[in-house]
């Protein structure tokens, strides 16, 4: 969740000097297109961030955060315009909360690649405070640096505002610091294309889509697999608009002599012989689309031949974490590119499919031909006439790769493109029933419905309908977590009213429900933040969303003597607790899951590292674990139960979680688009899948209509009972 796209310099001179014209707009006071410049925002789940106009702490503006679930997060980030010569940076900027819980708030900032980071998440701020000043330092290295990201995030439940941040190098205003002065790539000084493609009206015949298919498979080919590529001495992006003009409303020959020119212009490079894949090897690169696609011999041959070329593990466009998930580096956002513009929303296109088609861990399990996805979406993002529809364009691509992590983070046209208020009641799904669970407080108003109601239709369409139209735009790895996410836009609208039929007690009424504006709509308070509680004298219980590792060993030296204890993990985990807790519920080490990553050398070529697992303690927890799971168990959730369930005296109750683990990979997107993927694959030591399947449960409970009208967790019960035989 930390790798957010910057780009690059110039002489420190007069770089400077624009950096005072043009200062970075730290107090949110310079706002375009009612959102302040060069922010963006980027998380999960349902929570909101915008503009304040009436609580700040200097000026017109703050930044305000509101998240009304314990899931998720929601991050401000702003990429720094400029690399900087120093030894150390500290970002300050003054916070204000309201009842966080579940997690908490922070500003964070980070030195990529992979030099430094600081979230607050040790020191993070939670219950209800006024504002305060709050800093970050971190060490520099300006020499290695690509980018310095910026920003503030909420995580959990509650409200955050931000206001008047200052950034210092060394001691002095940023605006006054020196800039690094860094030698631009030749990719970076090709600026033909800058302020366009310069492609329009193509002709999207069969014939032309083939070829536009054929030049989007060796375009991303090429980019990953001919050394000199990635070197970077290439503009590849404007390479491609340079491709679309030449194979324009070519016959096949023609397409495959202009490609095969092409080719031979990049230059020689040597060859290895590449080694039998071994055992550990989980998939491998997609590459029989080269002989069985109607490519001429020369070409097919010279495709060959670069499969065999001897590749460094440096790529311009490819780094790697020290976790092994990808870091898609030197990808121009593009920003204010205007659409329509053919030639940008193809590059689009044709990006991201070949992010999946090499880096994608989970590629095998998208379940249809990849290459017929890209076919089908050519004419889709040729022909988008505006900004709305090639962003719907690409979140439905993204859909397609079924992964949860995968998402578009930061865009207004997806905000409110369901309406920007909403009936301010929270949905479960029971099945295909969308079921009143919860009310949000709206002032002194009553609400308007009872729990437990099944809303059949909105606006006088089913809700089945409505699922079905919306199921191709919400990314996620299976189908209750796609209900999850629907649930968050189900009751939005435009109007001040929406109309709704719902089902009680046997019989169908109408009722027509009010909406508000998202700022209108309160939280549920949380009156105890602390993770840990006795549910009875003898059943102690651990919400992982709120875990403290601080004080471990004062709560164990409690419940030691208990015959059970219940970890809900049906939220994210505020503390990466999988080594602290696990080794306090066993006696042994314990392996519990593998890993699967790729590489330069071989894109496309996923091999298993060797599984590892969870320490013991020989004064470990002796009572029964029950370990809670839904569809709102996901990524770094997942992970910890995974760790947790080999705990001899474990069980898991609940339901499929949301099948979304690994190391999220952040992408960036012409139109300056956000996205991400899952960046490494994870399995349990057997190699048995956890992508799309989740976690499942050795006990599975699901809510029932019956157990929200009663306001039962039935999942709990159940726990507690088996704690209790």
């Amino acid at each position: 969740m930390k790798n957010i796209i910057l780009f690059f310099l110039s002489l420190a001179v007069s770089l400077t000097l624009n950096a005072q014209k043009n200062p970075i707009n730290l107090n949110f006071e310079n706002i375009e297109n009612g959102f302040p410049r060069d922010w963006n925002v980027f998380g999960d789940g349902s929570g909101i961030v915008m503009i304040s106009d009436q609580v700040v702490m200097e000026g017109k503006s703050a930044m305000y955060f509101e998240n009304q679930e314990s899931d998720g997060f929601k991050a401000l980030a702003l990429n720094l315009p400029q690399t900087y010569a120093g030894k150390s940076i500290i970002l300050s900027g003054f916070i204000k909360t309201e009842n966080v819980s579940d997690g908490f708030a922070g500003l964070w900032m980070r030195i990529d690649p992979d030099i430094a980071f600081d979230n607050m998440q040790s020191r993070g701020i939670t219950g209800t405070t006024n504002w305060k000043k709050y800093e970050i330092t971190l060490k520099m290295q300006p020499e290695l640096t690509d980018k310095i990201v910026i920003g503030a995030l909420l995580t959990g439940k509650g409200k955050m505002w931000v206001d008047d941040l200052h950034i210092a190098v060394d001691g002095k205003d940023i605006h006054d610091a020196k800039i690094y002065q860094k030698v631009l790539s030749k990719a970076a000084l090709d600026k033909e294309f800058d302020t366009g493609s310069g492609i329009t009206k193509l002709d999207l015949s069969a014939e032309n889509i083939n070829n536009l298919k054929t030049l989007g498979l060796i375009w991303g080919y090429l980019k990953y697999y001919h050394p000199n590529v990635s070197t970077g001495n290439i503009n590849w992006d404007y390479e491609l608009f340079r491709m679309i003009a030449k194979i324009k409303d070519k016959n096949a020959t023609e397409r495959d002599h202009a490609l095969s020119t092409w080719i031979k212009n990049l230059g020689e490079f040597k060859t290895v012989t590449m080694k039998i894949p071994d055992s550990d090897v989980k998939t491998e690169p997609d590459l029989q689309w080269i002989t069985n696609s109607g490519l001429s011999a020369e070409l097919s041959s010279q495709l060959l031949k670069i499969k065999d070329a001897k590749r460094k593990d440096t790529n311009y466009y490819i780094e790697f974490e020290s976790s092994r998930n990808p870091i898609f580096t030197n990808e121009n956002a593009y920003k204010n590119i205007k659409f329509p513009d053919q030639g940008y929303q193809l590059l689009s296109l044709f990006r991201y499919w070949n992010m999946i088609q090499y880096y994608f861990p989970y590629k095998n399990l998208i379940e249809e031909d990849w290459k017929e996805v890209l076919e089908e979406f050519i004419p889709k993002f040729a022909t988008a006439k505006d900004k709305t529809a090639y962003t719907l364009f690409t979140l439905e691509i993204i859909a397609r790769i079924h992964d949860t992590h995968a998402n578009i983070w930061n865009s207004p046209e997806l905000l409110n493109y369901y309406g920007k208020r909403a009936a301010a009641i929270q949905i479960a799904f029971v099945g295909d029933q969308a079921v009143v669970k919860n009310f949000y407080p709206i002032s002194e108003a009553e609400p308007e419905l009872l729990r437990g109601d099944v809303i059949t239709e909105i606006n006088d369409k089913k809700v089945s309908e409505i699922i079905r139209e919306r199921l191709k735009f919400l990314p996620a790895s299976n189908y209750p977590t796609q209900l999850r996410n629907l649930t968050y836009s189900l009751l939005k609208s435009d109007d001040e009213t929406i109309s709704i039929k719902f089902l009680r007690n046997g019989k169908i009424e109408t009722k027509v429900l009010n909406t508000y504006a998202a700022k209108d709509i309160r939280e549920h308070e949380n009156q105890n933040s602390s993770y840990f509680k006795m549910l009875d004298p003898e059943i102690a219980y651990f919400d992982m969303g709120s875990i403290n590792s601080s004080n471990f060993n004062e709560v164990f030296s409690k419940i030691k003597n208990t015959k059970g204890l219940v970890i809900d993990i049906r939220n994210y985990p505020s503390e990466f607790v999988v080594f602290k807790l696990g080794k306090l519920l066993k006696p042994n080490f314990t392996r519990f899951v593998k890993f699967t990553n790729t590489t330069n050398r071989l894109p496309g070529q996923f091999k298993f590292t060797s599984p590892t697992g969870v320490p013991g303690s020989s004064n470990y927890y002796q009572g029964k674990i029950a370990l809670l799971i839904n569809e709102n168990t996901q990524s770094q959730a997942e992970y910890t139960t995974m760790a947790f369930r080999t705990a001899p005296n474990s069980k898991v109750f609940g339901s499929t979680t949301a099948g979304a683990d690994g190391n999220v990979s952040y992408i960036t997107l012409p139109g300056g688009i956000s996205t991400s993927i899952s960046g490494i694959g994870v399995y349990y030591p057997d190699g048995k899948e956890t992508q799309r399947v989740g976690v499942l449960p050795e006990v599975e409970v699901k809510p029932t209509i019956e157990g929200i009208k009663d306001g039962k967790d039935e999942v709990l019960d159940q726990a507690v009972k088996w704690i209790n035989e």
